[in-house]
């Protein structure tokens, strides 16, 4: 079945349908991942998003046990080539089922690399995947540019509280749209993970007498949630170590009076080189995120910066003067060095220890 890709500037790609067939409108963005394309579809930061693989074969390993949440999250999956064969021992069924059964529309056989420099050059657009031939592009159009992502962390949260036993540390994640590697990376060091949902109050943490809080990754923009971020400033004030990745980092930087700003087509990706500024040692980080903190808006007696990147010297982490806080925007338990950036964990373990 024919399908059909159209951008708010009116640039139309024409290909397969994959996938569910009904119609999305989403904010159309790319991955420049080469492999672990199951962890990107359940990644719940692309919540109110389309997704563009640069990388041209999609599907080859088919669908494995590597999910990074119970479910699919992109509003929409656009590749080059999907393998109709896969092969794979760990291999549990097709990408093509996956998102039939995930509900997701998906379009193949269109120029990903033009897609993505037009996306590099223009920045991130909104997008429709439709499969109806006789679509009217002027009817299209206004809808395209009225759509906005939203409220995303509320629709990617956990509905209730859970808990990951463990003997050692008890930690409190607040979940803004988690992957499930990072409770899982505090939960194989022995950590007790017990896991909130979004908008859980400041109160209610620290009642729980938490030796640390993590902050996890989530989508859409942080500006936006407003209440989450006077709980996370509340946080800020206790003696708990905090630990943030993503957005979650962005969250606090808010919380403690610095500014985010929009990226002009977002870091999403495995290969994303960053600089400790501590020990100027360069890792390669697994990213995903479409905002950023400006750095210029950090007070220096409240933060410093911890980490950059190398490619646009945006900001990639900071410590906080005077706290047991540090954060990074990018992700430590996704693992694309494979392990080389897991230390941070171990850091925040340490960081619990010092403050007993």
């Amino acid at each position: 079945m024919k399908a059909f890709l159209i951008l708010e500037d009116g640039t139309v790609f024409s290909g397969t349908s994959i996938g569910s067939t009904r119609e999305m409108i989403s904010e159309i963005v790319f991955n420049t991942s080469m492999t672990g394309y199951l962890e990107v579809l359940t990644d719940p930061s692309y919540a109110g998003q389309a997704v563009v693989m640069t990388y041209p074969l999609i599907g080859n390993y088919g669908i494995t046990p590597d999910m990074e949440s119970k479910k699919a999250w992109p509003d929409g999956y656009i590749v080059r080539e999907l393998s109709r064969m896969p092969s794979n021992f760990r291999c549990e069924g097709t990408i093509q089922e996956f998102l039939l059964e995930q509900d997701i529309p998906g379009i193949c056989g269109i120029d990903t690399r033009a897609l993505t420099k037009m996306l590099r050059e223009k920045g991130t657009m909104n997008g429709m995947i439709t499969t109806n031939e006789n679509y009217d592009l002027q009817e299209i159009l206004p809808k395209l540019q009225a759509y906005k992502v939203g409220d995303v962390v509320a629709k990617a949260t956990c509905r209730e509280k859970y808990v990951l036993e463990g003997r050692g540390p008890k930690i409190a994640l607040m979940d803004f749209g988690a992957k499930n590697n990072i409770a899982g990376s505090l939960n194989r060091r022995g950590c007790e993970v017990t896991v909130y949902p979004a908008h859980t109050t400041a109160e209610e943490i620290i009642q729980s007498h938490p030796d640390g809080i993590m902050l996890s990754n989530g989508p859409g923009d942080p500006e936006t949630c407003v209440s989450i971020i006077g709980e996370i400033r509340k946080l800020s004030f206790t003696n708990i170590p905090i630990f943030a990745i993503c957005l979650g980092h962005q969250l606090m930087a808010l919380a403690n009076g610095a500014k985010t700003y929009k990226l002009k087509y977002g870091h999403r990706g495995g290969n994303h080189p960053v600089k400790d500024l501590r020990t100027n040692r360069v890792y390669i980080s697994s990213q995903n995120h479409g905002y950023a903190v400006d750095a210029s808006t950090i007070d220096p007696s409240v933060a410093r910066e911890a980490f950059v990147n190398v490619n646009d010297g945006t900001n990639e982490g900071l410590e906080y003067i005077g706290k047991n806080i540090f954060t990074v925007q990018f992700h430590p338990e996704a693992c694309p060095g494979p392990q080389d950036s897991g230390y941070l964990f171990d850091r925040f373990l340490d960081m619990m220890k010092g403050a007993k």
